[in-house]
């Protein structure tokens, strides 16, 4: 083995050691050090973070089983911006009398499931992917679970670990007879191999069941809401935004370079996902009361949106994917920045406590509205070119009756979304919940994602960078 290949492995590397560095810190420190343990571990965090926007060429190590580019460098900068977000806003959680002991754990466990992402991003073999895949879901888990004395935590990250083995385990008997039946573990070599034979569509639809758990597309969303309620606030977030756009962008990058050979193939099943999951998880989302199952449908219809990129299976469906994976981080995590607000001050979540909500917090009724609206995608939001540009990714293939029936659901989306900010600016209240003011992490969390709403919206430029690396892949 040549040693000098992992050195390409720059972003990996550079994540192992932040965690070494922040587990050290964690482990020795005195009591007084440990009280300046968040601001270091962002600031480090932030510096990773700038390394990894440093220019680097194309190129691929061990083999082929370690594959850099452009797009997905750019990718890995997105997850990492998702996860300054969620560190900055766990501030006042991890102060908490029962998780101030536990925030190096949290960190910890947070940058080892963002590691198995970068693996599963970078791989070009199976047995890569399958190591990432795993890296991301053990620890998640761990932190759905962090909670773990109270009840609804524990059991959602039971659910999770429950639905992530079974899931897991059918998406590795899929690569064990694409193996068998190619031969080959190599991205680069599989389409080489692929006939369309029957063989190869099952090991096909066994294999893409883990990825599309992950992204949590129906019918592989069961887990999503009671997750997502169970879990700390903040780990939904994370789990909601960086979690979901790194399996959108590794199952697109898989239908495109790997299983091109089987496109009606997947077209079909792809076709069928993103309707079913537009479609259930919007009519599910209106029944809710609770803000973090009704985001949670939300984040399960959204996926739908997302792969409306990837059906097309083009250069211009990945740009459009891109692009709205880093308007939707920027929009879901400035819901959910406002919902650990006021779970953290007032221990209040559900929609119906929002009644009033903008007599005592206008500021933070503007902040979520503005994610809201984003997410539904009304102009001049960025959320609105999102979604225009995945429509226009699907079109340009001619999927129509699909397109169609996704502008159905955005009206639907759109009906439930205003729910909220019917409740926060309309809906009389004789006790709204009362007003304070945010600590500095969590200003600077909501300045960030406020401006990534309104900013990406009119900065064409960002939209076009993404277009010419992805048509350079």
């Amino acid at each position: 083995m040549n040693y000098s290949n992992f050195l390409y492995m720059r972003e990996e590397i550079s994540l192992i050691v932040l965690m070494v560095v922040l587990f050290l810190y964690d482990l020795f420190a005195g009591k007084k050090a440990l009280n300046f343990f968040q601001p270091v571990a962002c600031v480090l965090f932030a510096i990773h973070t700038a390394l990894l926007l440093l220019p680097r060429g194309v190129g691929e190590a061990f083999g082929g089983m370690y594959q850099f580019n452009e797009i997905n460098i750019f990718v890995k900068s997105i997850l990492n911006i998702g996860t300054l977000i969620v560190f900055l806003l766990s501030s006042n959680w991890l102060k908490s009398e029962g998780t101030v002991h536990k925030r190096g754990e949290f960190f910890f466990l947070t940058l080892s499931t963002l590691l198995g992402m970068y693996f599963m991003l970078s791989a070009g073999n199976f047995l890569m992917y399958f190591i990432g895949l795993e890296t991301a879901s053990i620890p998640m888990a761990c932190l759905i679970a962090f909670d773990k004395y109270k009840k609804v935590s524990a059991e959602a990250g039971a659910k999770y670990i429950l639905s992530a083995a079974f899931a897991s385990g059918l998406s590795l008997y899929g690569i064990s007879l694409i193996y068998g039946s190619v031969g080959t573990l190599y991205f680069n070599d599989v389409p080489a191999g692929i006939t369309g034979d029957p063989l190869q569509i099952m090991a096909f639809g066994f294999f893409v069941v883990g990825l599309l758990f992950k992204i949590s597309l129906v019918p592989f969303h069961q887990w999503a809401p009671d997750s997502y309620e169970g879990a700390p606030t903040t780990v939904t977030a994370y789990l909601s935004v960086v979690s979901k756009a790194s399996g959108a962008f590794v199952l697109l990058t898989l239908l495109y370079k790997v299983f091109g050979g089987l496109m009606d193939q997947w077209q079909a099943i792809l076709f069928a996902t993103i309707a079913l999951s537009i479609t259930v998880a919007n009519l599910f989302a209106i029944r809710q009361k609770n803000l973090k199952r009704f985001l949670a449908y939300s984040s399960i219809s959204q996926a739908g949106y997302i792969m409306l990129g990837a059906i097309g299976g083009t250069a211009l469906g990945m740009t459009s994917l891109v692009y709205f994976l880093l308007v939707y981080l920027f929009s879901n995590l400035a819901a959910f920045a406002v919902i650990s607000i006021v779970e953290h001050r007032s221990g209040k979540i559900n929609i119906s406590d929002y009644n009033g909500f903008y007599q005592t917090n206008p500021r933070l009724s503007v902040v979520m509205t503005f994610a809201l609206f984003s997410l539904a995608g009304i102009p001049p939001f960025a959320g609105f070119f999102s979604k225009f540009f995945v429509f226009a990714a699907a079109v340009d293939k001619e999927f129509y009756v699909l397109v169609f029936i996704a502008l159905i659901n955005t009206v639907i989306s759109l009906y439930y979304y205003l729910l909220v900010v019917k409740a926060m600016f309309i809906n009389p209240n004789d006790a709204p919940i009362a007003s304070f003011r945010s600590d500095n992490y969590t200003r600077l969390a909501l300045i960030i994602t406020t401006a990534g709403i309104l900013v990406l919206g009119v900065a064409s430029n960002i939209y076009e960078y993404i277009s010419s690396i992805s048509y350079g892949m």
